[in-house]
This record gives structure tokens, C-alpha cells and sequence, in this order.
């Protein structure tokens, strides 16, 4: 295992014009009415100030909203098509510069960095081409009955540090085909590539549609206390997702919840090891491990349990983390001091509550660097297991009985993803179809596109996003009933 920085750092000036970052607020361009360091994690020193909005500042986007609803709300669906596909267009004339900058405030590899703005274009262009027509119910001599939807209003779109372009993408979009204005906060870790997004849009973006403030993560309560927001979608922590459930109910706002996960993969015993492990090693530690959908928890059949953690731990052995600004680098840092911090506790508790096989180091100098850990003969009731980790350490945990393997997959509060591995796809879909998680794969994790929803079970969230499920997650329903 190799662990380095890279020795070029990414100066900000390179990245955006001389002027800086700024908040777009009613499609003006605005300083903040304070500032804000962002800490490049690859060397935990600051790599930029950005603005930081007061709550007058979120009042003021949410007001610009509000005032752009109307006209926007009755724009023609051409007219919001083109505007995605616009914004699509921009973001991939400016690729390498979003990449770079992702990089340099998020942490992830470069080609990772550059794979997300590209598949934010895509997912802008996908949902560009949605249609949610009207449905007509009833045709008769004494009535016509049509389903139709409407926009909701202004929507608070509150966006997680893991993958902050992204998911600008699982939210805008639909939002604004179906003729809502939205205000997004991106988190106060990974503001910057948001922001750079607000500068290049700016000017083909009508006034107020499309609203982007920061903050330091103490504003959320504005935007999901505010009266005249009609939609919350957020995606973070469970813990903070009742509180924006709480902040939302005041006001009966409707609200879309991509939470935590604890996710169980499980290794059926007719599994090739070498063949089931790189997928399995991806799924887990990909972006650092710091995906709400990763493998958590990985429940392997006893006859193949020594085989499957050595072929594990010896794809963790070859990885080298680093600076993704570096070419050399298959991870990066973990993205900020707080889960650094998290991640080191959890570490104790494997060295304590089980054995650690490969990994387990962590940076002494600078950076949040820990390499991919591999934990074995661990148990339930340790933190490991029992919790969501959201970083670079797997336990791998042993099962003789199929049925009890499904029991202690289940046995979480939450529900988001899990996947079963087998050389009998019948075999492994029965099994899938037992597990209670929004999404289960088989012989695959982490398999996301624009077009398959995405919804948590149980504490993992409410609400679906992506697909024509979500799509219609930003509208109401109306129902016009007509007497002939």
C-alpha cells in the first residue's frame, strides 16, 4: 500500500476568473454578505474563500423564486427542455475546469471527478426528454375526468458533500421541467464547484429560476422553515433528515429524503471468490467509501469467508491513495477534518472488536487520508456493523445459514441498498427479493442511471428521485372534473 500527496497543488486562480466565487441570487451574480474558507482535504490547508450567505441573503434567493415562479410555471415545456439542455451544454464545454475543482474541494481522483460533470450532462439532457402528459381518466356523455399535474412552487434543493455535482442533477432538472424554481445550498465543505456552476449559468438562466447560496451549515432551517417553500429534497444524514422532516411538517411541505444506509451485500456459497471480489471491493470503497448506497456490511458464506477476505484485502493491498489531483492515486482522502475524525473511531472499534487484515492506516502529516481497511471476524453490537460508517473500512462477517444471513441483513433501522452475489442469478433474485432495501442488486453495486428511481426503505429516506417516479415527485396532483 502506497499513501502520498501530491506535491502540485491546485491554486483556486486557475480554476475561476480573478473575481472569485459569488452567489447567484435572482440571476444576479452577488458577493456574500460573509466568508468562508474551503479546506482542500488532499492537504487540510485552505484551498479557497468563498462567499457565505446571511439568512437575509437566503430570503432573498427564496423571494427571487418566488417571483420567478409564475412566468416560469407557465412557460412551455420546450422552453424548460431547452434550458436543460443548455445547461448540459455548458457544463461540458467546461469539464476539465469542473473536474479540477471537484477534485480539489471534494478529494476524489480526477477521473472520477471528470466522470461525475459528465454524467451531470447527461443526467440534465435525460431528464430533458421526460413527458408527464395529462391522463384522461373518464370520457363520457356526462363527463371527462383528467389527471393532471402541476408545479409545486419554490423547491429547497439541500445537497450532501459526497458527490456535490451530481447531485445537483438528481434534483434541478426535474424540478424545473415541471415549472418549479428551485434554490440550492450546496454543503459547506464542497461549495465551490456549485458555485462555479452559478457563474457559468448565470447568463442563460432566467432571473430567479435557478437561485444557489451557501452557507456553513447553519442556515438549513431557513430554507425548510420558510413559507414559501413548497418542496424540500434533501440528501445527507438520517439525522439530519428529521429535522428537515420536522422543519417541513410546520408547513405540510412536500419532501423528498435520501438518507443514510447501513447496506448488506451477501455472498452466496456456489460464489467464485475471485471473481465476485473486485465488484464487491468497488462497491465499498468507491469515492473513498463515502456513498450512502455503499457496501457496509458484507456477510459471506462460511465455506468461502477465508477466500473471499483474502482476495478483499489483497485488492486493498495494491491501492494506492493520494492526492486525486495525482494520476498515481486510485483514492483519495476522506473529504473533510469531522468524518476523518468519525472514521478514525470506527477504526478503533475493528482493531478492538475484530481483526484487521489490510488498511487501517492513517496520515500523520497532512491530509485525511486512511487506506481501504478490510476487517474480519467481526460481530453485530460493534459500531462497525451496527452503524453507517461512510468510509473507507469493510467488516466482512461469517453465516452458515442462508435465512439467518437475510435476518441479520434486515436487522437495521435502515433500508437503502444491499446486493447478493451468486453464480445462479434465480437463486440470488429469490434472495434479493428478501432484503429490505430501496434498491437490491445482484453480482453488482452502485449501479446508478438517470432513468431507474432510487428510493430508501425504512429510516434510509422518503420519496423516490430519478426516473418518471421522481419526476413526478415535483408536481401535484390535479384532478379536473368536467360535467358535459
Amino acid at each position: 500500500m502506497t499513501t502520498h500527496t501530491s506535491d502540485h497543488t491546485l491554486r483556486t486562480e486557475t480554476l475561476v476568473s480573478d473575481d472569485g466565487f459569488r452567489l447567484l441570487i435572482g440571476g444576479e451574480l452577488v458577493h456574500g454578505d460573509d466568508t468562508m474558507d474551503v479546506v482542500n482535504p488532499a492537504t487540510a490547508a485552505a484551498l479557497a474563500t468563498c462567499p457565505r450567505a446571511s439568512a437575509q441573503q437566503f430570503h432573498e434567493a427564496v423571494a427571487a423564486a418566488r417571483t420567478a415562479f409564475g412566468p416560469w410555471s407557465r412557460s412551455s415545456l420546450k422552453t424548460r427542455r431547452r434550458l436543460l439542455n443548455t445547461i448540459a451544454d455548458i457544463i461540458d464545454s467546461h469539464t476539465d475546469q469542473l473536474a479540477r475543482l471537484l477534485t480539489a474541494e471534494q478529494g476524489k481522483p480526477l477521473p472520477d471527478a471528470t466522470h461525475e460533470v459528465q454524467a451531470t450532462a447527461v443526467f440534465f439532457r435525460h431528464v430533458a426528454n421526460l413527458d408527464y402528459d395529462v391522463r384522461v381518466l373518464e370520457d363520457g356523455d356526462a363527463r371527462r375526468v383528467e389527471l393532471r399535474r402541476r408545479p409545486l412552487g419554490v423547491v429547497a434543493a439541500i445537497l450532501p458533500w459526497n458527490a456535490p455535482l451530481l447531485l445537483v442533477a438528481f434534483k434541478v432538472p426535474a424540478a424545473l421541467l415541471t415549472g418549479n424554481t428551485v434554490v440550492v445550498k450546496p454543503a459547506a465543505t464542497t461549495p465551490l464547484t456549485t458555485l462555479l456552476l452559478a457563474r457559468l449559468i448565470a447568463d442563460a438562466t432566467p432571473p430567479g429560476v435557478i437561485n444557489i447560496v451557501t452557507d456553513a451549515g447553519d442556515l438549513g432551517d431557513v430554507l425548510t422553515e420558510h413559507p414559501d417553500i413548497a418542496k424540500v429534497t434533501f440528501t445527507g444524514s438520517t439525522a439530519t433528515g428529521y429535522k428537515v422532516l420536522a422543519n417541513a411538517a410546520k408547513s405540510l411541505k412536500r419532501v423528498t429524503l435520501e438518507l443514510g444506509g447501513n447496506d448488506a451485500a451477501i455472498v452466496l456459497d456456489d460464489a467464485d471468490p475471485g471473481e465476485v471480489a473486485a465488484g464487491i471491493y468497488q462497491g465499498a470503497f468507491w469515492n473513498c467509501g463515502q456513498v450512502c448506497l455503499a457496501i457496509k456490511r458484507l456477510y459471506v458464506h462460511d465455506s468461502l469467508y477465508d477466500q473471499v477476505v483474502a482476495e478483499l484485502a489483497a485488492l486493498a493491498g495494491e491501492a494506492v491513495v493520494g492526492d486525486g489531483m495525482d494520476a498515481a492515486t486510485h483514492m483519495g482522502p476522506l473529504q473533510n477534518r469531522a468524518q476523518y475524525e468519525k472514521v478514525k473511531e470506527f477504526l478503533a472499534d475493528a482493531r478492538h472488536n475484530g481483526r484487521v487484515v489490510a488498511g487501517g492506516v492513517v496520515s500523520e502529516d497532512s491530509g485525511y487520508f486512511v487506506t481501504p481497511t478490510i476487517v474480519a471476524d467481526v460481530h453485530e453490537g460493534s459500531r462497525l456493523v451496527d452503524e453507517e460508517q461512510f468510509g473507507p473500512i469493510l467488516p466482512v462477517l461469517r453465516y452458515t445459514d442462508v435465512d439467518d444471513a437475510i435476518e441479520r441483513a434486515n436487522a437495521t433501522g435502515y433500508g437503502l441498498g444491499a446486493s447478493v452475489w451468486s453464480s445462479s442469478i434465480d437463486r440470488a433474485e429469490e434472495i434479493a427479493l428478501q432484503l429490505e432495501a430501496g434498491t437490491v442488486w445482484v453480482n453488482k453495486h452502485i449501479d446508478v442511471a438517470p432513468h431507474i428511481p432510487q428510493a430508501g426503505a425504512k429510516q434510509s429516506g422518503l420519496g423516490a428521485e430519478l426516473g418518471d417516479i421522481g419526476l413526478l415527485e415535483y408536481t401535484q396532483v390535479q384532478v379536473l372534473n368536467i360535467k358535459k
